[in-house]
């Protein structure tokens, strides 16, 4: 990694692009200090602090959200409207005939992307500034101005966000917006790693246990990278075979290929759906001013917040806090769901089926046609279980660390898989731009 990132920058145009990339980001972090005009940033911020339950959503944002900076938005809507748009692709024919027409139709895609990131923007941010009047924390109290003000704040902030996402896709290295989003969750790593060494290390009772839990924490974080490095690579590659045609006088076809299958088809996105799905209601009524509570006092409503709420699973002390653990189990399933369903929409083994027929090809042993699509999709499934099965245990480990042995991190599994995933496709992107600017080929020799 660090020997491709040494060569890029002795080319000329790579270094430029990487210091363009390193500029923005400079900029993005400055924005996410400066405060939204009109709110006691200072309050909300320790409102925050107390809110354990809302580590979720200071992950993406890099502690904006927790600061209420005119970045507290982040790239969440934009995440959440490249999301709903991939979806409505397979239920609305129109954006299907869009996604197939190549460039003009991405385009098109695109720019339906930047109009529901500014709606979504506008609607959240909308929410917020609501709550906080009806909490007094505005400075300029309950008006229509201070209201808009920090609509129009949070607004501007994230689609300048979006814009400046663009500017790194088109002009620098990398995806802008996964760029933008590694940046934010790193930022945090820092002071994470600083409390684990506190808590761990530097407050141990002996040099012992000192040497030993600075060793099991970089032997489970080793550990994680290596493990998410081989899930983000795997694939199973399906042989294919093409037959011969003549054309003419000349016999054409014939060669061998093969359909990469990835074994984690879907990504990071099933984690992203199952978290956002339980933190969101945590975050509905914190600002509603309701708190996951547990005891003979809490209504049954908060004990739900409860066995939603991240920081309460895995919790050792007593039955009565390890029975919350019932949210890690539903937790699970539904990233196992989500893993299942965003590939059943976005790989058709059909059509796949239907184009390697067309084109004279087929898979040794089977049939083409139905019996192709039927090996496929069994195929598909299988490896979905295992690449699912793989994304669980990589949330699970940082979840049970965290709840068992009480340390608090705001990266977890979902965090470690954005990094990794992030850092490897922006390293093969560098890695490919070098390459063409080492080819000459054939005319030039």
């Amino acid at each position: 990694m660090f020997e491709t990132v040494r060569n890029a920058f002795k080319i000329k145009d790579l270094r430029k692009k990487i210091l363009y990339t390193l500029f923005i980001l400079v900029v993005v972090r400055i924005g996410c200090q400066l405060p939204i005009p009109g709110v006691d940033a200072d309050y909300i911020s320790q409102w925050f602090a107390d809110q354990n339950s809302l580590d979720f959503f200071n992950q993406l944002t890099g502690g904006s959200f927790e600061r209420m900076s005119i970045f507290a938005l982040n790239i969440t809507p934009y995440i959440t409207s490249s999301i709903i748009l991939q979806l409505l692709t397979i239920a609305i024919p129109r954006l299907e005939e869009l996604h197939k027409d190549g460039e003009e139709g991405r385009k098109k895609i695109s720019e339906y992307t930047r109009y529901v990131t500014i709606a979504l923007s506008l609607m959240e941010s909308a929410a917020m500034a609501i709550g906080f009047a009806s909490q007094d924390l505005l400075t300029g109290g309950a008006t229509f101005s201070s209201i808009t003000v920090c609509i129009v704040s949070m607004t501007a902030g994230s689609a300048l966000l979006m814009w400046l996402g663009e500017q790194i896709t088109e002009h620098g290295v990398g995806n802008g917006i996964s760029i933008i989003l590694l940046y934010n969750i790193v930022s945090r790593m820092p002071e994470d790693m600083s409390s684990l060494f506190n808590k761990f290390v530097k407050n141990a009772t002996t040099t012992v246990n000192s040497l030993l839990a600075a060793v099991i924490i970089i032997a489970v974080l080793v550990g994680m990278v290596v493990f998410i490095i081989y899930l983000s690579d795997g694939e199973r590659r399906i042989s294919v075979q093409y037959s011969q045609k003549t054309r003419g006088r000349k016999l054409v076809g014939g060669q061998s290929s093969h359909i990469p299958l990835k074994v984690n088809t879907a990504g990071v996105i099933p984690v992203i759906f199952a978290g956002s799905l339980f933190s969101m209601p945590i975050v509905i009524a914190n600002f509603a001013g309701v708190q996951p509570a547990s005891g003979a006092g809490a209504t049954f409503f908060q004990k739900c917040l409860k066995v939603l709420n991240q920081n309460a699973w895995c919790n050792l002390e007593s039955w009565g806090e390890f029975k919350y653990t019932l949210g890690l189990v539903i937790y699970i399933v539904l990233i196992i769901f989500f893993a299942y369903f965003y590939t059943s929409i976005t790989f058709n083994p059909q059509e796949i089926a239907m184009n390697m027929k067309k084109q004279g090809g087929f898979i040794p042993g089977i049939r083409p046609g139905k019996p192709t699509m039927d090996y496929l999709t069994n195929v598909l499934n299988s490896i979905i279980f295992i690449g699912a099965a793989g994304l669980s245990f990589a949330s699970f480990v940082p979840i049970f660390v965290s709840g068992a042995f009480g340390a608090d991190v705001s990266f977890g599994g979902t965090s470690m898989i954005i990094i990794v995933g992030v850092v490897i496709e922006t390293l093969k992107q560098i890695e490919s731009q070098m390459l063409v600017r080492h080819y000459r080929g054939f005319i030039s020799e």
